[in-house]
């Protein structure tokens, strides 16, 4: 499929839901797709949405203006990369010039994340997305975000600040479904029965949070958890986690990692241990990275919850939304695909 028509099919996705948005229709739920764009599964409306003569913020016209975009982590990690891609591929297909879309990197920073969206704001951004590093500390940028009537758009991870105040909306998945999801893989790969590790991701975020809760409320009595320990969604401290946890716990029979490269990093270790991942140790995670998708079609991972990272088209239409009047709801949710060992091999092509 062309660059052009996976945009084109983004964006119709996107103009429906929006649609469904300002029309304040109830919440659905459906099973997505994923794929190499980003679609919408389903809205969550609180009042009548966000709407710039609500809060009196001037009109900018998305093609017009300054867009800076704020990333939170070093994008050595597939997702981020995937990210950052999608803003700059929606942007570019908008005709926003390459000089009037701002991009900055936190590298996973919480005060150099502050630093970066202040520094936006001076540099003339009119419209800002944030991929958030924590849902706490960024209080600061958003209160001079709202001070100077930029409006915000947060994607991926929330912040513990008021909607259609110090931001506008949030983009990103159903975290606690993503764990539900990964718990009923689980089920499904060990016949419900098994001593479970899990890698939990950085703390101080709503990721971390939901996928936690989601997983472990949707864990049958013979799934055991017997040790969870952050490996801060990096993969060289999933791997050292890992190790010690295999030391500690050599009767481990599964983990569930919080995102892929933690749980790629647990495979190098157990696969050092002596282990047989896939197989005796059975792995399932979070993201639907290439490499995750590959060791799952290779035998040596079980499942893959998809966490879609494609946000720009969706970003880019609600703050064009907001532009033209456009009530915008607190949260909309994206869906998300699921990978198994039956669909690996020939879904391949849509993990990033």
């Amino acid at each position: 499929m062309s660059q052009s028509v996976r945009a084109g099919a983004a964006l119709a996705a996107v103009t429906l839901l929006m649609t469904a948005c300002t029309a304040r229709e109830s919440p659905t739920t459906t099973s997505g797709t994923g794929g190499p764009a980003a679609s919408a599964a389903a809205s969550q409306v609180a009042g009548p949405g966000c709407s710039r003569e609500a809060i009196g913020y001037p009109r900018v016209d998305v093609k017009d203006a300054v867009v800076g975009f704020s990333q939170s982590e070093k994008e050595a990690n597939p997702f981020r990369t995937a990210e950052t891609r999608s803003i700059r591929d929606e942007a570019a297909r908008l005709g926003v010039p390459e000089d009037r879309l701002l991009v900055t990197n936190a590298q996973s920073d919480v005060n150099k994340q502050v630093g970066d969206i202040k520094s936006l704001l001076d540099r003339g951004a009119q419209l800002l997305i944030v991929a958030p590093l924590n849902s706490d500390g960024l209080q600061p940028a958003l209160e001079a975000a709202k001070a100077k009537k930029v409006p915000v758009i947060t994607i991926d991870r929330k912040v513990s600040s008021e909607p259609c105040g110090d931001y506008l909306t949030f983009i990103g998945s159903d975290f606690v479904e993503q764990g539900k999801r990964a718990a009923e893989a689980m089920v499904e790969v060990t016949g419900g029965s098994g001593k479970v590790a899990i890698l939990l991701g950085a703390s101080g975020n709503n990721v971390t949070t939901d996928r936690t809760k989601g997983f472990k409320d949707n864990l049958p009595a013979g799934l055991e958890v017997v040790a969870e320990q952050t490996g801060e969604f990096d993969r060289s401290k999933g791997q050292a986690v890992m190790e010690q946890l295999i030391q500690s716990n050599p009767d481990i029979t599964a983990v569930y990692a919080e995102n892929d490269e933690m749980g790629i990093g647990a495979v190098t270790a157990l696969r050092s241990a002596g282990r047989s991942p896939g197989r005796d140790v059975k792995v399932v995670s979070v993201d639907g990275t290439r490499n995750a998708v590959q060791l799952l079609a290779d035998g040596a991972y079980n499942a893959v919850i998809e966490s879609n990272p494609r946000f720009g088209p969706l970003a880019f239409q609600a703050l064009q939304d907001f532009a033209d009047g456009k009530g915008i709801p607190e949260n909309v949710i994206i869906s998300d695909d699921r990978y198994d060992e039956s669909n690996a091999a020939a879904k391949l092509g849509n993990a990033y």
